[in-house]
């Protein structure tokens, strides 16, 4: 949601199918498995998947950590990476908001 939280110095440009010009776009809002900005960096919410994980150099996986369902399926896909070779870390948000890592592979 930051992305549309106004602040004149966090402002993160955007765009979308909608607004045209993917590869003038630094953040570039999809449902597809595409990557038509050249994006080094991906981000994966809502249970979305990708078959391009290994084109991206980090790909980062959001989920909701109080949904079984979510954290299940997290758990597979770590399974799945880790057997593809990829290196992995686990974040987890702590009561007071803070990141910390959880656990690497």
């Amino acid at each position: 949601s930051y992305l549309w939280t106004y602040n004149d110095r966090g402002f993160l440009p955007h765009g979308s199918v909608r607004d045209g010009f993917a590869e003038l776009q630094p953040v570039w809002l999809t449902e597809r498995d595409e990557n038509p900005n050249a994006a080094q960096v991906l981000f994966l919410t809502d249970g979305a998947v990708s078959g391009h994980v290994a084109d991206f150099a980090l790909c980062v996986e959001l989920l909701d950590g109080n949904n079984e369902s979510a954290v299940t399926t997290g758990r597979d896909r770590w399974r799945d990476y880790k057997a593809a070779g990829h290196k992995l870390t686990y974040w987890q948000q702590n009561p007071a908001g803070k990141w910390e890592q959880k656990a690497e592979a």
